[in-house]
């Protein structure tokens, strides 16, 4: 998942000198270093763009800040009538900004390098453009889409919109991979996971594929659980990612059956112990899905407090336990 950051000294480097989070998205070089330092590092198989989900409700014309120490903070939409405050038309000219750090990433990353662009879902990012912030729970978010599901469609359909822009002008900037983070897709009763998860999804890669077919699409439906293979069938996702809490059986014997390459799961946690647990949780996840289309990752992002060197060993377990078979 998450590569860049905060747990290498040299990403805390540049990140000081960007002064300020948002600065750094928006620093095309800046952030074309901290995309490739994990690469220079451990030679992954993909760089992932470095950038944020709430680049897009930036973007559309909300305010968005980073409060140091405390995480995003915009400024709350709670009814329809203020999402007059957003100026879709006008979205295109922060997009350009980070496709021009996809651009620099193509040049300068190895050819044998796969480059993921991504975006958050529509359900996450309203639920932050709602809510002025994360939350445990999406309350916020849950409430205006029960209480006014005209407007809070509206505001999904306004975000499906711009994000098929923003991704498609990925691509054309040299993005060989595209992920759709919907990380608190858990949150939504079956219900409400299809009317919000699924067919926003779908929107999305229906439209996706018919302009750049040739582009693999992953989903990461975070939480869906037994839901997952619905998920995979009707939205048209390429590739599923799988949270910690996903059992290696399910991925394995269902998840499979839906033709899309599986991605995950290991516990980010268990990379900052490290050590013998961690070795053999990757032997495990590895022989699990042996024989089934596989990418080994992480069940969410690399956290603050991981030791590289931790970092360093999976890669050398993984590619061992590849070569041995």
């Amino acid at each position: 998942m998450r590569q860049a950051g905060r747990y290498l000294p040299e990403y805390r480097e540049v990140r000081e000198k960007a002064g300020g989070f948002l600065n750094l998205c928006y620093s095309p070089a800046l952030a074309a270093e901290v995309t490739l330092q994990p690469i220079r590092r451990f030679g992954f198989d993909a760089a992932i763009l470095f950038s944020d989900i709430l680049v897009v409700p930036d973007a559309l014309g909300q305010k968005v800040w980073f409060a140091e120490g405390e995480g995003p903070r915009l400024e709350p939409i709670e009814s329809e009538a203020e999402l007059s405050r957003l100026a879709p038309h006008k979205a295109s000219i922060k997009y350009s900004i980070i496709c021009e750090t996809v651009s620099r990433l193509r040049q300068d990353l190895p050819d044998e390098t796969a480059l993921i662009g991504f975006c958050g879902a529509p359900w996450t990012v309203a639920t932050y453009m709602v809510g002025g912030r994360g939350s445990p729970d999406q309350a916020a978010a849950r409430l205006f889409a029960y209480g006014d599901r005209a407007g809070f469609s509206k505001l999904i359909d306004i975000l499906v919109e711009s994000s098929i822009e923003y991704l498609s002008a990925q691509v054309s900037a040299g993005a060989d991979v595209l992920q759709i983070f919907d990380s608190w897709a858990g949150s939504l009763p079956e219900n409400e996971f299809q009317r919000f998860a699924v067919e926003p999804t779908h929107r999305m890669v229906r439209v996706l594929k018919e302009r750049h077919p040739e582009v693999p699409i992953i989903g990461f439906p975070r939480g869906a659980g037994i839901l997952t293979p619905d998920f995979v069938r009707q939205t048209g996702v390429d590739g599923v990612s799988c949270d910690t809490s996903m059992p290696l059986s399910f991925m394995r014997d269902e998840i499979s059956k839906t033709g899309a390459v599986v991605q995950g799961n290991l516990d980010p946690l268990l990379l900052v112990s490290g050590g013998e647990a961690l070795e053999r949780r990757v032997r495990e996840i590895v022989h699990e899905m042996a024989g089934k289309p596989f990418v080994f990752n992480l069940g969410h992002g690399i956290v603050p407090q991981t030791p590289p060197e931790n970092v360093g060993r999976l890669v050398e377990t993984i590619r061992s336990v590849s070569v041995a078979g």
